[in-house]
């Protein structure tokens, strides 16, 4: 959390998170048009940003587009912030982008845990209703099985869709069909992607959401901060994250 908070301190990155919270995944040139600072001092903050989490990139085609990374923050909110504040909306809104006409959206996060048991959490419905607002996975873990996500308190599926590719203890993709209300219903099927690598005795777990519709309600995204603040919560500390609206549908 140390390198979070001193990229944090530094009010050009802030500057860069906000540039990124109004239209995500940016080149260094986008970015660097909005600042009178130099091409390699902008580097230099993305740099740091990256170091923290705080910013992802992805490459496409010669580009090297940067993403803002909301899950340390979140994890910050968890931590010091949730059990002093009155409870709000955990969703992230506004995170948008016009490069093509669908929206990819990154997620990391780093756990202290091995691929296998990182891999067991995500696919275990039980685990896995943990902390995915009281859901769970439930179907055949093999490309072409549909699955549904299900959890005691919601009379019916919240989301459905089809397995992918499987490649225990590293890659996951699946296609997903939001169905918690007719607005996200009305987006149509997208995609996820989970990535497992082993780096020293942790995991780097990077979540891909794309897919989406160019301007799709943020209900669809927005809760992936929280999903991987309690899957790091549980896998770290065996406790399940007690943030308002972590757990909605965990109960009957």
């Amino acid at each position: 959390m140390d390198e979070v908070f001193k990229a944090l301190a530094d009010p050009t990155r802030r500057a860069l998170l906000d540039a990124l919270y109004e239209r995500d995944g940016q080149t260094l040139s986008a970015l660097e048009a909005r600042f009178e600072t130099s091409r390699f001092a902008v580097m230099k903050h993305l740099k740091q940003l990256e170091e923290a989490g705080l910013v992802v990139t992805r490459r496409q085609g010669r580009e090297k587009l940067h993403f803002l990374n909301p899950v340390p923050i979140r994890l910050v909110h968890d931590r010091w912030v949730s059990k002093y504040a009155e409870p709000w909306a955990a969703a992230l809104s506004g995170l948008k982008r016009d490069l093509e006409s669908t929206m990819e959206k990154v997620f990391e996060i780093y756990v202290r845990t091995t691929p296998e048991r990182l891999w067991e959490a995500i696919t275990d419905p039980a685990i896995r209703a943990k902390y995915n607002f009281g859901a769970g996975m439930i179907g055949k873990l093999e490309p072409g099985a549909p699955f549904t996500m299900s959890a005691p308190g919601a009379p019916t599926p919240l989301g459905e869709g089809v397995t992918l590719e499987v490649d225990p203890p590293r890659r996951l993709v699946q296609s997903m069909t939001a169905l918690w209300s007719d607005e996200v219903k009305a987006e149509g099927t997208s995609r996820v992607t989970w990535e497992i690598e082993p780096v020293g005795d942790s995991c780097r777990l990077t979540v891909t959401h794309d897919q989406l519709r160019e301007g799709a309600n943020d209900q669809l995204y927005g809760g992936w901060p929280m999903i991987l603040s309690g899957l790091k919560t549980w896998l770290e500390t065996g406790e399940v994250l007690t943030t308002p609206g972590s757990l909605m549908y965990g109960h009957g």
